[in-house]
């Protein structure tokens, strides 16, 4: 059924808005309303209530219908509404996100609080986010364990570059150090962490070209290639975990919701590893394996 309505004589924010929900939604975006709102306050930088409030009645001028029908077409083309605005919300802190980087999901919110519950009983807790990205884990982490000690690494300079600004942002760049080189190769050798956490590339190569345009188009490859089986950067970050932790130290992984009872078995393959119950994410998915070390 059509949903867009009649465009109207004279164009008000509230006005344009409605009307792009509607045009949204006749071509199919998922969430129409939603996208033509954080579209139209990013042009009108202002919250999206707003959009509802003391905007509505406002004119829409034409330098603002022009600025929000390049963003619509270019969502209706399929980029993600992260990188049209620059932003995402993780674990209610709003990080800078660019086409170098993967935008963060909610599902990898499960690492954070798995890893804050075991860094409770930390009085200094020394954390390694391998393969930081926008540097999300690491800076949520850091802004809610102010005596945490994070390392932070990614193999592209472009993402560390906007790990950084993340960590600038949110007043934690003093206890975040970020290096740059693939996995654990950048981390000083005789280095020994309480908690490593890792969202890696998982998908199997064979699955990218059925991904939906958004994330097969426009987010980094690299950052969602796990090789044949999904399983080749995990079983790197498994291997060599065993070198930098911390007797009892934890080792947290995120997987994809399929791939849990091959993790696992991965994981079991190793004596000086106990492996600890899956974690699950907001929609009762198989989210994070994690295991301890305990050497000898």
């Amino acid at each position: 059924m059509k949903t867009t309505p009649t465009p109207p004589a004279t164009w008000t924010v509230g006005g344009l808005l409605n009307w792009t929900a509607g045009f949204l939604a006749d071509k199919g975006v998922e969430f129409p309303r939603l996208d033509a709102e954080v579209l139209l306050s990013h042009v009108l930088q202002c919250r999206r209530i707003d959009l509802y409030g003391s905007r509505h009645a406002e004119p829409a001028g034409e330098d603002t219908r022009s600025n929000y029908r390049t963003l619509i077409r270019r969502r209706l083309e399929g980029c993600p509404v992260a990188y049209l605005v620059g932003r995402k919300e993780f674990f209610s802190l709003a990080l800078e996100v660019t086409p170098a980087v993967l935008i963060p999901r909610p599902d990898s919110e499960t690492l954070v609080v798995a890893v804050l519950e075991r860094a409770k009983d930390l009085p200094q807790p020394a954390i390694l986010d391998v393969g930081t990205g926008s540097g999300n884990l690491a800076v949520a982490l850091a802004k809610n364990l102010p005596a945490a000690r994070v390392t932070a690494t990614d193999i592209s300079e472009k993402a560390l570059g906007v790990a950084r600004r993340n960590a600038e942002k949110h007043g934690v760049a003093e206890r975040v150090r970020f290096l740059q080189g693939d996995l654990y190769d950048a981390v000083p050798v005789g280095e020994a962490y309480d908690l490593i956490v890792s969202n890696p590339p998982y998908i199997p190569t064979r699955d990218i070209a059925g991904l939906a345009v958004g994330v097969r188009d426009y987010e980094p490859h690299a950052a969602l290639d796990g090789g044949p089986d999904g399983f080749a950067v995990f079983g790197r970050l498994v291997d060599l975990g065993r070198h930098f932790l911390n007797p009892e130290g934890q080792l947290l992984i995120e997987i994809g919701s399929p791939q849990e009872a091959r993790a696992r078995e991965i994981l079991a393959a190793y004596p000086q590893y106990q492996l600890d119950a899956t974690l699950y994410d907001h929609s009762g998915h198989p989210r994070v394996v994690r295991v301890r070390y305990r050497p000898g």
